[in-house]
């Protein structure tokens, strides 16, 4: 290496003194150095020194950019300036999600010539099954928690926006446990079915006989999550008049307890959720403007299911764990294709309930496609009959007629059903066209 490409001791002394893991290396990706930390981390205690960061970090042949993710060094090269990615490694402890940030280094003639990169471990979220925490590897996910990571270290307000049961308070969650308040309380609120009086005493607590039944003085949830994090779920069901009260607490940090005078201010990190429609409510005058846009300063759209399909296998592993503890239960192909093929209306909430059902009916240690609802099975009748088609078996049961078995289980789901048939089709996860083409072509009444 000539000397013009030598990078300076004062760069290899830099990193090796950081507390995080830290290397250097070079355009073609050849690691220079690499600090104590990161040997520890990420090494499992080896050198790395010659070998591609891609290599180490992810065991790819070929840079990130080649491989389907986004390569730090081809964005720093084209902006010229730091760049930030979250990235999923490969460690000693298995695949982990780190937050990579990454510092161009100019040489003698001014050009890029090396790249120090920092790392730190996101330990809210795994790319593998774990009991708790968030869990994924989807690229909607993974879009998703690069935006948790992004905002968690500042104090602004996050506005979670996804369907019922996809998860938004783990990932309210997550955001506290990646803040600088992760040892500070995280207060949920149920903004759902709460009055105007009862929501603002559980919000701002009361004095002794504030109203009947105040007997004594009550803190409220603002209070009890002083330092840390206050999540309001489900925040379009709050109503109009606490909306203002709500919004004098972010405009001035400061609020009052029912019954008293006295001003206390407020210490709290605000994270909302919802899964309604925001903006057409504030159209139709059900909700503040002025609050949306100060509780909306950093949004983020937690994917419904159906978007992160190749998370399934991950996610009911790691809800088995939860849902029936002490058994080492799995599922077999025919049922993982049935779960895949349907499209989960009630999203990771369903898919638990789906899992705690199907493990009570199971005797044994795999749960079969015996064991799911029937509306889910239609489902895995119609895969089975597509592998059919394309010449695959069907896990053995290639002798059974599956146009019958199709026939039969939606002629049972069609009887149990009470409610409409654009109902039904939701339900199922279809459209209602492609349901009266079902039923019409199985030859199925349609009443």
């Amino acid at each position: 290496m000539s000397d013009e490409l030598r990078p300076l001791p004062e760069l290899v002394s830099f990193i090796e003194l950081a507390p995080e893991p830290h290397i250097l290396f070079d355009r073609d990706y050849r690691v220079i150095a690499a600090n104590k930390a990161y040997r520890a981390q990420y090494g499992g205690g080896r050198s790395v020194v010659g070998r591609t960061c891609y290599d180490v970090s992810h065991h790819y042949s070929v840079p990130c950019d080649r491989a389907g993710e986004a390569c730090p060094l081809a964005r720093s090269l084209e902006s010229e300036q730091r760049e930030r990615v979250l990235h999923l490694h490969q460690t000693p402890r298995g695949e982990e999600y780190v937050n990579i940030e990454l510092t161009p280094v100019r040489n003698g003639s001014g050009d890029i010539a090396w790249f120090i990169e920092k790392m730190e471990p996101l330990k809210v979220a795994r790319g593998v099954s774990e009991r708790s925490g968030l869990i994924g590897r989807a690229p909607a996910f993974q879009r998703m928690l690069e935006l948790v990571a992004r905002v968690a270290p500042s104090d602004a307000s996050v506005l979670l926006q996804g369907e019922s049961g996809s998860g938004k308070e783990l990932v309210a969650q997550a955001v506290h446990d990646a803040s600088r308040r992760a040892d500070r309380p995280f207060v949920a609120v149920d903004c759902s079915g709460l009055q105007d009086t009862l929501f603002e005493s559980e919000l701002f607590g009361h004095e002794k006989g504030a109203f009947t039944g105040a007997i004594a003085r009550k803190a409220g949830l603002v209070e009890a999550a002083s330092g840390g994090t206050l999540f309001l779920d489900e925040l379009g069901d709050i109503p109009l008049t606490m909306q203002v009260k709500l919004l004098r607490l972010l405009e001035t940090g400061t609020y009052r307890r029912v019954g008293s005078t006295e001003l206390m201010r407020a210490d709290v990190r605000l994270v909302s959720a919802t899964h309604r429609p925001l903006k057409q409510m504030i159209a139709e005058g059900r909700f503040r403007q002025d609050l949306y846009y100060r509780l909306n300063a950093f949004p983020i759209v937690v994917p419904p299911l159906r978007e992160r399909r190749e998370d399934l296998p991950l996610l009911v592993e790691s809800l088995l764990a939860r849902v029936a503890p002490g058994r080492r239960l799995t599922v077999a192909p025919a049922a993982m294709r049935a779960l895949q093929a349907y499209a989960f209306p009630g999203n990771v909430r369903e898919l638990r309930n789906v899992l705690e059902r199907a493990s009570l009916l199971c005797d044994g240690e795999e749960i079969g496609t015996q064991h799911l609802d029937e509306e889910i099975c239609i489902g895995c009748a119609g895969a089975a009959r597509r592998d059919a088609t394309d010449g695959l078996p069907a896990d053995g049961e290639g002798a059974v007629d599956l146009e019958e078995a199709q026939r039969q289980m939606l002629a049972r789901v069609v009887r149990n059903h009470t409610g409409s048939r654009h109902e039904l089709a939701r339900k199922l996860g279809i459209s209602e066209r492609t349901l009266y083409r079902r039923l019409r072509a199985l030859g199925i009444a349609q009443d």
